[in-house]
């Protein structure tokens, strides 16, 4: 998948854990684990904005696109 999610490392950075996380952008664990492990298909801008305030961090931060390779 060309877009990655970086969330794991901006948790470190801020020294966040995923319980706590969790608890102030108001998510599931399992939801939020999902989208810090890369299987999420999708994200509300809602959620992308909670998780940039409680990080104080910018969507890039958190979202990158790396070219796909050609098979």
């Amino acid at each position: 998948m060309p877009i990655i999610v970086n969330l794991d490392v901006m948790m470190a950075r801020r020294k966040m854990s995923l319980n706590e996380l969790a608890s102030k952008v108001d998510l599931t664990l399992a939801n939020l684990s999902v989208l810090k492990n890369n299987h999420a298909k999708a994200v509300r801008f809602s959620t992308l904005e909670a998780i940039c305030k409680a990080l104080n961090c910018q969507p890039g931060d958190i979202l990158e696109y790396v070219e796909a390779a050609d098979d």
